[in-house]
């Protein structure tokens, strides 16, 4: 077997798991409650039962609970997911409420590093080099009675007050390709002790600093919502040696909007079978009045339908010099932007990821580590339908994700599983198969 091939057999559920209980054996064991959890139930053991949780798309954690007490389910627990052990829903948030969410980030690390070395983002390269990352955030928590010590606090008029915890999300992407994949997302809540609100510019700065860590010599293009077009946050983009496309407007950059006013911009207009996009550039302008010295380059775009109804109007500061070569696949990556909402947080949201459901609000950590666990099983999902076949073939037989979903819970309560090749096997209908042939023969 080739190297390619061994390296893409490591992106099937099978190798990504093993990778991610690897770095699960590596956490460091937190302080236990002795009336707690059973100390032959390990923290890896937790940490992957509630990767399965969301892997599998358990509606709460009373229903993975109930059937953990099947050997169906203890069977297939161990050969789909390592799990020796499941805890019960109590003791799961327990002990998750304890683990510090920065060390789940290797998990996400490792799967990247998968996708390198598989060669499956140089699918992904952008304007030949790069890796588009739009970056935004997200609500994940909402209560104004259940609360926790890192929750955000919004105090209303009437003395109301609502806890709330979001999280920062950054994902590769490209115009041209179906999936994405989540870097390890940055939860926005209170450090330890703090009595501030955290808030999106805070955690982006936090993200940017462990991304120079972990990638330092990668080439990446940031792409962002408008609260993003302040200098010293771009200046920082900039000094960890990345790129921007960064969306702007007259309200939040008036100053910018009133500099180009008067100038020749150049123009380029793109016809699709769909629509035509009336691009306009101008390199070299000031930011705003406060930083005259971060030159940008600006970049204006009206997308028109075939009736010639705008559909769309965007603009964008970049740091890369627009030319008429490159300034429609400029716009294509400030409109990639969009697959953040799309295809991350609406997926996450509303196809069966539940990121909004509270499985358990905990006292620490807990609400910010289920969410991590929400996004590393979205990543290797989202790795599966890149790389592999019997994942694609299964997907393709249910037709529609959630039938898909449906069907793999199913066939994971009530069949005795040996591995993920068998169990989409099963979902496409040739492992029924198999056992009337074996029936019928013996």
């Amino acid at each position: 077997m080739g190297v390619h091939s061994v390296e893409k057999s490591q992106l099937s559920a099978k190798g990504m798991l093993a990778k991610v209980r690897s770095v699960f054996n590596q956490i460091p064991d937190p302080p236990r409650d002795p009336r707690g959890l059973k100390a032959a139930i390990s923290l890896p053991d937790c940490l992957m039962s509630a990767l399965a949780v969301f892997g599998l798309k358990f509606p709460s954690l009373l229903q993975f609970d109930d059937s953990c007490d099947t050997d169906t389910t203890k069977h297939n627990l161990k050969t789909l997911y390592q799990v020796e052990n499941a805890p019960d829903d109590t003791n799961m948030r327990q002990r998750l409420d304890q683990v510090d969410p920065r060390f789940i980030r290797p998990a996400f690390t490792a799967i990247f590093s998968l996708l390198q070395r598989g060669k499956v983002l140089e699918d992904y390269k952008f304007l030949g080099e790069y890796l588009l990352i739009p970056c935004d955030g997200t609500g994940m928590f909402s209560s104004e009675s259940v609360h926790c010590e890192n929750c955000c606090e919004k105090h209303h008029k009437d003395g109301r007050v609502t806890y709330y915890h979001q999280m920062l999300g950054a994902v590769v992407v490209h115009p041209d390709q179906q999936e994405v994949f989540p870097l390890c997302p940055e939860p926005i809540s209170k450090p330890d002790g703090s009595t501030k609100n955290d808030c999106e510019q805070n955690a982006m700065k936090r993200f940017l600093e462990d991304f120079q860590r972990e990638h330092p010599r990668l080439k990446v293009i940031f792409t962002e919502d408008a609260l993003s077009a302040k200098g010293p946050y771009l200046k920082r983009i900039k000094e960890i040696g990345a790129h921007f496309i960064v969306n702007v407007n007259p309200t939040g950059n008036p100053s910018l909007f009133e500099w180009l006013k008067g100038l020749d911009l150049q123009k380029k207009t793109i016809t699709t079978k769909e629509e035509t996009i009336e691009l306009a550039f101008y390199n070299g302008v000031p930011l705003n009045d406060s930083n005259h010295d971060l030159q940008v380059n600006f970049i204006d775009c009206i997308v028109k339908n075939k009736k010639g109804k705008i559909t769309g109007h965007f603009s964008w500061v970049t740091d890369i010099l627009v030319t008429l070569d490159n300034v429609y696949q400029l716009s294509r990556g400030g409109r990639a932007r969009w697959k953040i909402e799309n295809e991350t947080f609406n997926t996450l949201k509303n196809q069966s990821y539940q990121f909004e459901h509270n499985f358990g609000h905990g006292h620490k950590h807990l609400s910010h580590v289920f969410g991590l666990l929400m996004f590393l099983a979205f990543l290797i999902d989202q790795a599966q339908q890149r790389c592999c076949g019997l994942f694609r073939a299964a997907l393709a037989k249910m037709k529609r994700k959630i039938r898909f979903w449906e069907r793999l819970r199913a066939v994971f309560l009530e069949f005795y599983i040996d591995s993920w090749a068998d169990m989409f096997t099963w979902i496409t209908g040739k492992g029924m198969r198999r056992l009337i042939e074996f029936l019928n023969t013996s």
